[in-house]
């Protein structure tokens, strides 16, 4: 590994941490220094530090926090990292970022940080950057959509909780978030930003706006990490240690669901544990799984309840867990017979918390085909750490609408999981015809109309920002607009402020579990 020491940033040492000799300074530039070190030492981490953090660099935890090639990440002691308004054009799970965990985002800071100069070497239409700080960003934003496994990681410092200093701060200026959106977003939201800001701001940027479009869009072509090998230093887990309880709950799906056991029961890694939990409103009715009586390769651990909500079902078998891992999955589900041992496989290669299988209908093609950092979870078709999953669980004010899946995997994020999206290891889901909210009971906001629905608003109060939560709005009621019948603007704004304001009333009474 090679660290560079910057102060006000000029490169002012250059150490290889290997021979623990110093390198000659050639440029003051950080970002040309960069690319010159990634020329000459292929396949090394880069790792830069402000020089103010010298003695508080974690150098013993270098090789475990960067532990595979495809892996960049940095800390940043000021609170404000990038700038909060970015939020008005993303409201992905990579924005609100928790400080006290590694947690997955594309949010870079100056102050320390890592790459690997093989994964460096991609970007070399950037090295005229002047910004170090927009430089690192870019790298991050337009690597994580292909691959690159970006985050956040309190452990590059000894001292986490090191006071910030004017040295330190790095927040991004409102001209150059503009230029940064136009460089790494479509043209679109250059107009949500702008508006935005003047709505609910009361800003008028029209300097930075408009010189946003003169910026020469730097793009590296055809962006791959295809060639880059992936595989952790961690010590692997051990075959024996890769011990899997699968949880299904069902209702009313008996075919389905045996297809599911038998697909499970010609694993070559086989379960240790399949948890159903079985839901019936009839109270007079009783268990219609005859065939759990028959012999199976795993153990097989059936709750019937009368109790209807795929979160208590869900919640109820998550307390039978014993394994290491949990694989959530769905009642109408198929898959070959290497599911588990693909991904054994993965875990070992990358060593994430939880992978999110692919899970398409007949016919459905995948959007991505590389592996990346989720930004979904499956109740029905992850595997996670079952020491994350015993920390989490799926919460009331969901049942019965939208958003559990979502709350579930910011539950995992905000405890330091990292979840990858591996689209090489494929699911079919069927779709049963008699499957979605089979027995759905009247809500108590389904009168009013709110917009949108309260149990996903509930899940925007509790993970989004109030910028990712401002931005959600001025999309929905974009969007909206060309589904409803009143076409009067005017008449319509006044329409969909009271749905939302009616959805925010429903979603803080679901939060206070008053409905």
């Amino acid at each position: 590994m090679i660290i560079i020491y910057h102060h006000k940033n000029k490169v002012k040492e250059i150490l290889d941490l290997e021979s623990n000799t110093t390198i000659s300074v050639v440029t003051e530039s950080i970002v040309e220094t960069m690319f010159l070190l990634s020329n000459l030492h292929t396949n090394k981490f880069i790792i830069w530090c402000n020089l103010e953090l010298k003695s508080n660099l974690n150098k013993a935890v270098l090789n475990t926090v960067f532990h595979h090639n495809l892996i960049m990440a940095s800390y940043a002691v000021p609170d404000v990292v990038f700038n909060s308004k970015i939020g008005y054009v993303e409201q992905s799970v990579f924005i609100n970022v928790k400080k006290n965990v590694r947690f997955s985002t594309w949010f870079m800071s100056t102050n320390v940080g890592g790459i690997n100069s093989s994964v460096l070497n991609k970007y070399k239409g950037l090295r005229n950057y002047k910004s170090f700080k927009l430089f690192l960003n870019v790298v991050a934003k337009q690597g994580i959509q292909k691959g690159l496994i970006c985050a956040s990681e309190p452990n590059l410092l000894i001292d986490k909780n090191q006071e910030s200093s004017d040295n330190l701060s790095e927040k991004v200026t409102l001209k150059e978030l503009f230029s940064f959106v136009k460089s790494c977003y479509k043209t679109r939201w250059l107009f949500l930003l702008f508006f935005n800001l003047i709505v609910y701001e009361k800003m008028f940027p029209i300097v930075s706006f408009i010189s946003s479009f003169f910026i020469k869009l730097i793009t590296p072509n055809e962006l791959s990490f295809d060639d880059i090998k992936i595989q952790s230093n961690k010590v692997k887990i051990n075959k024996n240690d890769f011990s899997v309880d699968v949880l299904i709950p069902t209702l009313g799906r008996e075919k389905y669901l045996k297809d599911v056991l038998l697909d499970l029961n010609k694993q070559t890694f086989l379960p240790k544990k399949v948890i159903i939990v079985e839901q019936n409103p009839d109270t007079t009715a009783v268990s219609s799984l005859d065939y759990l009586k028959d012999k199976w390769n795993f153990e097989i651990d059936h709750t019937f309840t009368h109790q209807l909500g795929a979160c208590n079902a869900r919640n109820i078998g998550l307390c039978k867990v014993t394994s290491n891992f949990v694989f959530f999955a769905d009642d109408d589900i198929r898959f070959k017979n290497d599911l588990l041992e693909r991904s054994f496989q993965e875990f070992n290669q990358s060593q994430p918390d939880g992978i999110v299988f692919s899970c398409l209908q007949k016919g459905q093609k995948p959007d991505v085909l590389t592996t990346t950092l989720a930004t979904t979870f499956g109740s029905g078709t992850s595997l996670v750490k079952s020491s994350f999953v015993k920390k989490c669980s799926f919460k009331k004010e969901h049942e019965f609408g939208y958003g559990e899946d979502a709350d579930f995997g910011m539950q995992l994020r905000n405890l330091g999981a990292e979840i990858l999206d591996i689209p090489s290891v494929k699911m079919l889901h069927l779709k049963a015809p008699i499957g979605g909210f089979r027995h759905k009971p009247i809500l108590a906001w389904e009168s009013d109309k709110p917009k949108p629905s309260p149990t996903v608003m509930a899940y925007n109060l509790k993970h989004l920002t109030k910028e990712q939560q401002q931005g959600y709005k001025t999309n929905l009621f974009i969007k909206f607009y060309k589904s409803q019948s009143i076409k009067n603007p005017v008449k319509y704004f006044h329409s969909i402020i009271r749905k939302w304001n009616l959805s925010v009333n429903w979603a803080q009474k679901l939060l206070k579990n008053e409905v």
